[in-house]
């Protein structure tokens, strides 16, 4: 009897999960060698970086594909469903795709398996990551954008030799596996540029400017840098978005309506531009496609309005450097008073770091815990931490997801007009509450 869908994901997350890494790329070169070599199907644009990945991966999809090219993305995690993390034109793939995909790769996962290499079997990332390639290579995609998992060198992804190596900001995040200092884990993630490569650096601090200066002199590759080749000019907050200037490889372009809040993703923009010229070898989009692409990109999860009456907004971030970018974006664009957090978070993260980035713009705080993660911390625990950052007075605890947003809507309305909702501190979080308060309609549904 054939598996449900359900049954089928369900499978592949009883597998060694993402956050428990083995440090190879043994496993998974095995399993496209066995598929025979998808992942050389097409070029790669590979993203790393701590904060930012996955945004500017949505945004480097949609000005590939306003081009008029095929683009496939693989992305994680997943907010909602599984399917999210393979995405091509654009839109999840199907779950009958899904399925007979899986289906398709599951002999060689099997073969794979049995060689224990380095004594376990495949990971749940690494079988993500093969199914990514298979899909890609089936479709077929004329490029991938594909988000690096965790770190860079080892990473499942990094099997290619991606013509476009892009490094998103780098700070202290999975700092049990990447190491203690910005330059540690810079090093990890500079092992994306390889001989070839175009490297596309955002901005960053000196330790990581130069480890990854100096890789990318090691291996030759050409170097596009933030606020020299490229960058945000300019920009000015609106009504649902900001309006950006960007310099682009053909000079100055301006008055681009990008519909997300924050100097961070109107950085990430300049980012993905930057990304995307790099894979054209260098040239300018022309400015209606990159116009056209902005104008209609979504990134559900980062700054995202799921409510209104009172406003509610999701966001993915769950490390201070995230958080504090988070909380300028709210202040800048809703000025809430006051603004009340719903914060989760996982117990492996710098949970008062985080916590201390929120205090600095939340009001009252609804703390509560992810369903079903043994990594989340627990309510009670969050409550402790948070009450000796926030105060005791300004602590709410929810015993789930659905009960602390229930809370927060309440304090809001009690607090009046002025006042919204955050929803943060975890991609699970986010992803979490985005299933209880947005519902697609019927045609849009996976």
């Amino acid at each position: 009897m054939s598996l449900t869908h359900a049954e089928i994901v369900a499978q592949l997350q009883s597998r060694w999960p993402e956050h428990q890494v083995g440090r190879s790329q043994a496993r998974i070169q095995a399993l496209c060698d066995l598929l025979g070599n998808p992942e050389r199907s097409c070029p790669v644009i590979l993203i790393t970086g701590t904060n930012g990945k996955g945004s500017t991966a949505i945004m480097i999809d949609a000005l590939l594909r306003h081009l008029g090219l095929r683009v496939g993305r693989f992305s994680s995690p997943h907010l909602v469903h599984l399917t999210e993390r393979i995405c091509i034109d654009g839109e999840p793939i199907a779950d009958e795709v899904f399925d007979e995909l899986v289906a398709q790769v599951s002999p060689m996962i099997d073969l794979v398996d049995a060689q224990a290499i380095d004594g376990i079997s495949m990971t749940f990332f690494e079988v993500m990551t093969g199914l990514a390639y298979a899909a890609f290579a089936d479709a077929p995609v004329d490029v991938a954008v594909v988000e690096v998992g965790m770190g860079g060198e080892w990473d499942a992804t990094n099997i290619v030799d991606a013509e476009v190596a892009v490094v998103a900001p780098i700070d202290l995040d999975h700092t049990a596996l990447l190491g203690d200092t910005i330059a540690e884990i810079a090093t990890e993630k500079a092992g994306i540029i390889k001989a070839g490569s175009r490297a596309v650096l955002a901005a960053q601090t000196p330790e990581a400017a130069r480890v990854l200066l100096a890789r990318c002199a090691e291996v030759g590759a050409e170097v596009r840098r933030e606020g020299v080749e490229f960058g945000l000019i300019d920009r000015t907050p609106g009504v649902g978005g900001q309006l950006i200037r960007l310099e682009t490889a053909d000079g100055p372009l301006g008055d681009i309506l990008l519909p997300l809040f924050g100097e961070h993703l109107a950085r990430n923009a300049a980012l993905a531009l930057a990304a995307a010229e790099a894979f054209l070898g260098g040239r300018a989009l022309p400015p209606e496609v990159t116009t056209a692409a902005f104008e209609q990109v979504k990134a559900p999860g980062r700054m995202e309005i799921v409510r209104r009456s009172p406003t509610v907004l999701l966001d993915t971030c769950h490390n201070p450097h995230g958080a504090r970018a988070t909380v300028a974006a709210v202040e800048e664009a809703f000025a809430f008073e006051p603004l009340i957090g719903v914060v989760a978070m996982m117990g492996d993260k710098d949970i008062t770091g985080v916590l201390e980035a929120f205090a600095e713009g939340m009001g009252p705080v609804v703390c509560t815990s992810i369903t079903g993660s043994s990594r989340a911390l627990s309510t009670a625990d969050l409550a402790g931490r948070a009450a000796d950052v926030f105060g005791v007075e300004r602590v709410h605890q929810a015993a789930d997801m659905a009960t602390a947003i229930e809370l927060a809507v309440r304090l809001a309305d009690e607090a009046g007009p002025t006042a919204g909702v955050l929803i943060a501190g975890s991609v699970y979080a986010a992803g979490e509450a985005r299933a209880l308060l947005v519902h697609p309609s019927p045609e849009s549904a996976q």
